[in-house]
């Protein structure tokens, strides 16, 4: 299955839930455009495509997380077969930080 480009336009605006674990102040979208500015996190379009590779299927949700002085997008990916999977990306390289993907039922 290949990716669907408008469920990743609705998604996105899930992704404006930024949060921080732990310091419980979310990310402002100032710092989030400072951060792709500067190259220490990758454009949201790349690190969906990543996701993507990992794990065909339609965009739940996404979210960039700061923890422990490191970003990282956790991606929620429903697939074909109607499983819940979660990706965690780091946000600098792309790759994945998970240890695998865990499908959930639905």
């Amino acid at each position: 299955m290949s990716p669907r480009y408008p469920t990743l336009r609705t998604g996105l605006a899930g992704l404006m839930a930024f949060s921080q674990p732990g310091l419980g102040d979310p990310l402002d979208h100032d710092e989030v455009k400072h951060l792709r500015e500067s190259g220490r996190i990758l454009p949201m379009a790349q690190v969906m495509r990543q996701a993507f590779r990992i794990q065909p299927g339609h965009l739940l949700e996404a979210e960039l997380e700061r923890e422990q002085g490191c970003y990282r997008y956790e991606i929620t990916i429903l697939d074909a077969a109607g499983a819940i999977h979660r990706l965690i990306l780091d946000a600098a390289s792309g790759e994945s930080i998970s240890p695998e993907s865990n499908p959930e039922s639905r």
